[in-house]
């Protein structure tokens, strides 16, 4: 990166550049890349399916064995999972407010906890397994996102005012 002292400091960019370093990504950062958006679509198509279920589900089908919810709770999470696996994918697609994915990321680590919790005292132990393993990848998720490789934002273009014709 060029400091302050360098001859082109302070200098506005000509048409076509960015005022953005461009670095590339190691091997090793190109690999967990791959790892973690693989997981990303993964987990973004499981909880997209998850939220849209529990939003168009009629009530019925929204019970199941152990604790019951009141519907609204129900839909409420289904809101989440699905503004959530939106978040995995869609600001690294577009490259706008990157930062939300892990933050997305996040939010679903929670709802997964809550869960698990659920489902252990609910009475089914082995059952907890998934929404344990899919928090742990979420986790993953969060903390490579905002550690390892986190995802970049494009370079603002500069809006020329052009004269009307």
């Amino acid at each position: 990166m060029a400091g302050a002292n360098a001859p082109d400091a302070g200098r506005e960019p000509q048409d076509g550049e960015t005022t953005m370093s461009t670095t590339t990504l190691t091997r090793r950062e190109r690999k967990i890349n791959a790892i973690l958006w693989t997981v990303q679509v993964l987990l973004a198509l499981l909880f997209v399916f998850a939220g849209v279920m529990k939003l168009v589900a009629p009530p019925e089908m929204l019970k199941g064995p152990g604790i019951q919810f009141p519907v609204l709770f129900l839909r409420f999470i289904g809101v989440c999972e699905l503004a959530g696996g939106l978040g995995l994918i869609l600001p690294g697609l577009l490259r706008i407010r990157t930062g939300l994915t892990p933050l997305a990321a996040a939010g679903l680590v929670i709802i997964m906890i809550g869960a698990t919790a659920t489902t252990l005292i609910g009475g089914m132990g082995a059952g907890a397994l998934v929404p344990f393993v899919v928090g742990i990848l979420a986790a993953g998720i969060a903390y490579g996102r905002t550690r390892r490789v986190p995802l970049r934002t494009s370079p603002r273009r500069r809006l020329a005012l052009q004269p009307a014709a």
